[in-house]
């Protein structure tokens, strides 16, 4: 079907229901841990994918209040209000019935004419995004999308059929992708383990061969640069920020950049292979696990990466003693995270750390024998790690190469 046959539709012509939830009575103290309703908020909602960070439940009594913002399987959501306005995703069938608060819009298509995963990239794409961003930011101290704006979001749409094999494409990248992740998860969890197992003395009294030392004693603690607004190009050398750095790894989307000329110029800010960041500024517990302060994670990246200000990288006196695989397993654990959090000082609204705070950390050292089979271990796994996450990145981008071209009508889909 060529795309000059395509045909134009306002998004509340052919949806069945659109429409935002509210925040049960008593808010966040109210919220359950477990629960057979749960309560999607934006932190939920990432483009493409569902996320389970900080995901809440409600009580029967409170899901009853909320039946008339049920999520049913194949329901787009959207969030409308604040930084993450406009990201996009679907549910997984494993939460349905759910509900959402006033931050996230169900959309709910008619499918004879909207096939719901198509509309779901169709929102995704380019275009349709920046317009959405756009729109947001109009007339408001908050971003917001309001239940109108998408009521009249204009939409140019293929034939049932053609929207089918479109979402057929697109959603079989994004499958691989969510499987490549569980598959990260479950190696993840592996070193977790091993770490238990490996570096943390059982009992009273530590083990013959072990010993307390500080991480000061340890490690060299190099900060980044102070990179200015005006360093920042469209393309160029990238520099890993702190929103790049998750819990145990970091991220290589979202980047900033310089130009050739600044990088030589901060040439010994570089970022290595499997060196290991920390996030020295960040939030307390507002927000996800993934704007805390102390974030640490492995870097794993090919070619030439700067490093930001405010991140700051650990590096082992002596890998055999303390190596980057243990620091990283020791500092992101939970009584880890909880003490860079609580012991963080506030400072323009965020919170900070310092490297006086990371040196003073106590740790349990074990024999150089035992840390390197250790090392050697967590080499393996992460290997995989870093190949999976490779293979993602190449998924992601020919995803978000096809996706603009195939909600433009410019690829015929009969030839993929």
């Amino acid at each position: 079907m060529s795309s000059s046959e395509w045909k134009r539709y306002k998004l509340g012509e052919i949806c069945v229901k659109i429409g935002s939830g509210a925040t049960p009575k008593g808010g966040k103290e109210s919220y359950l841990e477990k629960g057979d309703f749960a309560l999607v908020r934006s932190q939920n909602v990432l483009d493409f994918f569902f996320s389970y960070n900080g995901l809440a439940f409600i009580n029967d009594e409170q899901a009853n209040k909320l039946n008339n913002v049920t999520v049913k399987e194949r329901d787009v959501l959207l969030n409308i209000t604040g930084d993450s306005v406009a990201r996009v995703c679907q549910i997984p069938k494993g939460l349905i019935p759910a509900r959402v608060n006033q931050h996230v819009a169900i959309i709910r298509p008619d499918e004879e004419k909207l096939n719901s995963v198509f509309l779901k990239y169709y929102l995704l794409s380019p275009t349709i995004k920046g317009y959405l961003l756009n729109i947001s930011s109009v007339g408001a101290t908050r971003n917001a999308i309001t239940k109108t704006m998408i009521e009249e979001l204009e939409l140019k749409l293929p034939d049932i059929g053609t929207q089918q094999q479109i979402a057929s494409i697109l959603s079989s990248l994004d499958d691989k992708i969510e499987l490549n992740r569980q598959t990260n998860q479950t190696l993840e969890a592996m070193a977790q383990a091993l770490f238990q197992e490996m570096c943390v003395p059982k009992g009273e009294g530590l083990p013959k061969g072990w010993r307390v030392g500080k991480l000061g004693e340890n490690i060299k603690i190099l900060n980044g640069f102070a990179f200015k607004g005006v360093d920042f190009i469209e393309k160029g050398v990238p520099v890993i920020k702190i929103k790049n750095v998750k819990a145990g790894k970091v991220i290589l989307n979202e980047l900033s950049y310089v130009s050739r000329e600044v990088a030589d110029k901060t040439h010994r800010f570089r970022v290595n292979q499997n060196d290991l960041l920390i996030t020295m500024s960040g939030n307390r517990i507002d927000g996800t696990p993934d704007t805390w302060v102390g974030k640490v994670g492995l870097f794993h990246g090919h070619g030439e990466y700067l490093l930001n200000q405010r991140v700051s990288k650990l590096v082992p006196e002596n890998n055999e003693v303390v190596s980057n695989y243990f620091l990283c397993q020791l500092l992101s654990s939970k009584d880890f995270q909880y003490h860079f959090i609580s012991n963080a000082t506030s400072s323009g609204g965020q919170a900070n750390i310092s490297p006086d705070l990371i040196k003073d950390i106590d740790l349990f050292i074990p024999p150089i024998t035992d840390m390197k089979k250790f090392n050697e271990s967590m080499k393996v796994i992460y290997e995989k790690i870093f190949q999976t996450e490779d293979e993602n990145q190449t998924l992601i981008a020919l995803r978000d190469t096809l996706l603009p071209k195939l909600m433009r009508g410019e690829i015929n889909v009969e030839s993929l």
